[in-house]
């Protein structure tokens, strides 16, 4: 999303009109999440991405079309039965993505909001902006007969890291990698593992680990109950933190516990896909 919409002030700054695709709905194996966007200026310029190459070009040619008439375009890309559409997907997914000129204000995505837009219908193309927590996660909803794309935005996840050791380091670089924010507290001391778990897990966040043994863990686990943390909140402790990879390596382990953080965010047990009857992506 910054991509685009970095180009987007860019183009604007220079005169020109732009055109904005959005992934409203997916369906299968997409190949981009909902939100996914591609930018398009009056000149054939790209930036962002729907499809990751798949179908780029054809929402090129309609945002051009939209730039031009100043009507909003709902475009449906795959190959959803035996008859194929125009423009398919390899990955066999489908995706519905809405194309309107670029008008008033650019939203900031690092500002907790969410933005309604209706993506059919006579109003399609109106939008409002709600910070009322009344949607938590990116969606296209039904509302009084009209399809509403509610994006979610805010400021990427922050992934908090207590000690001073290489896997922290591994940690970061792993997460830096998926764009979200750490932060590393320079300790190596066991005495303040209980007084940071317990914060941790009095705070709202998805997701809290720890590293050990399982001896570690369990000897944690009691200091954590005598310090005051209920058997709800222990609950909430994955220790030891990390997916069953065969990691061995500071970097392998952050892998494997970087996914156990997805699979939580995304309310997955993180199993392998070919043994899932779930869609492929969240």
């Amino acid at each position: 999303m910054g991509e685009a919409l970095a180009a987007i002030k860019r183009w604007r700054d220079g005169g020109q009109a732009v055109a904005l695709a959005t992934v409203v709905a997916t369906r299968r194996s997409a190949p981009r999440p909902l939100g996914s966007k591609l930018a398009v200026s009056e000149a054939g310029q790209l930036a962002g991405s729907v499809s990751g190459g798949c179908v780029e070009s054809d929402v090129a040619i309609r945002a051009r079309e939209v730039l031009e008439s100043g009507r909003p375009k709902l475009l449906s890309y795959g190959i959803p039965d035996e008859d194929a559409w125009e423009v398919g997907l390899p990955c066999g997914g489908e995706i519905d993505v809405f194309v309107a000129r670029v008008e008033g204000e650019l939203p900031d995505p690092e500002i907790p909001q969410v933005i309604f837009t209706v993506v059919d219908g006579e109003r399609a193309g109106e939008r409002w902006v709600s910070d009322d927590d009344e949607v938590m996660r990116t969606q296209l909803l039904e509302r009084d007969g009209e399809r509403v794309f509610a994006e979610v935005l805010g400021p990427p996840p922050r992934l908090l890291i207590f000690g001073a050791v290489d896997l922290a380091e591994e940690l970061c670089r792993a997460a830096q990698g998926l764009g979200w924010r750490t932060v590393v507290v320079l300790t190596h001391e066991d005495r303040w593992d209980v007084p940071a778990l317990a914060g941790a897990l009095g705070s709202d966040a998805f997701y809290v680990g720890a590293l050990g043994s399982r001896r570690t863990q369990e000897r944690r686990r009691a200091q954590l109950l005598e310090s005051g943390i209920s058997e709800e909140q222990l609950g909430r402790l994955n220790g030891p933190a990390g997916l069953d990879l065969g990691a061995g390596t500071p970097a392998e382990t952050a892998v494997s516990i970087v996914a156990e953080i997805l699979a939580v965010r995304a309310g997955r047990e993180g199993g392998r896909l070919r043994s899932s009857s779930e869609r492929i992506h969240a």
